[in-house]
């Protein structure tokens, strides 16, 4: 979720009791992952940070501990399903010094908004990048200690205007060598859903997962970025359906049950193993979109 203007904030509220995925809003008791890295870079006597959490949880729906039906946290890196959020980038981009990071945000699918200011992000571990839109430059941004935590560990365009279409970022290295490109789409109507699973062979053991990410996409591949289609899940072969999470911290629907909806184009589907070997089929399907099927191997607990 974004939400506009983008400015820095505590206790931020939001008719719709989300929280916005630009970064720039904490706690009372808390700061946003710069400041936690500056402190660390800046002052010899920090070895390191605590960050709550990891995950989002059930409970503690901070700023909204009085609104129903919040009724899980927004603290995480990664959502109640798993999903990575935006800050995941921003952490991986300082924990992760064995791997390129280039992340953009936010998504680019805004009707309504053409000729709005809509501030893009880069979320990278090389120093500098140059943003286009639509094939237009938007200027190349380097990290810089002299103004901000945020300009210190983000590259930020604060006055990009929306117009649809394509952003583009290119990452260069410390030689000013193009190194890396990330891009976003603005995303047509709601066409089919893609199914990601994290593995696809699962032990027979009556208790192995899969976890599935179901993307609501357009034709060409791009997610739509606000679907909130229903979906249903159908579990055949050696398997069964286990449970489905969307991350949406005010969604009411139950774990359980074999539909739930899209949150912003995705869930989490889980698919666990009977004790019986073979193949195992997914199914996701929602009225007006082509169902997206996944096959899985479940194979026999070797012997000791």
């Amino acid at each position: 979720m974004y939400e506009f203007p983008v400015v820095a904030a505590k206790q931020k509220k939001y008719p719709n009791q989300q929280s916005s995925s630009y970064d720039l809003e904490v706690c009372n008791w808390s700061q946003t992952p710069d400041e936690e890295f500056m402190k660390q870079d800046d002052l010899p006597f920090v070895v390191g940070e605590f960050v709550w959490t990891g995950f989002d949880y059930l409970g503690e729906p901070t700023p909204y501990d009085e609104n129903w039906p919040s009724h899980s946290s927004y603290f995480g890196i990664l959502d109640l399903a798993g999903i990575p959020k935006d800050r995941f980038y921003l952490y991986r981009a300082r924990w992760n010094t064995t791997a390129p990071t280039v992340h953009l945000l936010p998504h680019w699918t805004w009707p309504g908004r053409e000729g709005q200011t809509t501030p893009v992000f880069c979320y990278t571990n090389y120093p500098s990048a140059e943003l286009f839109v639509n094939g237009k430059s938007m200027g190349r941004q380097t990290k810089s200690a002299s103004a901000s935590p945020q300009t210190r560990y983000r590259l930020m365009w604060n006055d990009v205007k929306y117009e649809p279409g394509t952003i583009k970022v290119v990452a260069y290295d410390a030689q000013g060598k193009e190194a890396a490109t990330e891009e976003v789409r603005t995303a047509g109507k709601p066409d089919h859903i893609k199914l990601v699973a994290d593995r696809t062979t699962l032990t027979a053991n009556g208790q192995d997962l899969a976890f599935v990410t179901a993307r609501v996409e357009d034709a060409q591949g791009n997610l739509c970025p606000t679907a909130a289609n229903q979906l249903q899940f159908t579990v055949s072969g050696a398997g069964r359906f286990r449970a489905a999470a969307n991350g949406d911290a005010t969604s009411l629907e139950l774990f359980h049950e074999p539909h739930m909806k899209a949150f912003q184009g995705m869930l989490v589907a889980v698919v666990e193993t009977t004790d019986k070997a073979g193949d195992v089929q997914l199914k996701v399907s929602s009225k007006g979109l082509k169902s997206g099927v996944l096959q899985l191997k479940s194979q026999g607990v070797a012997a000791k």
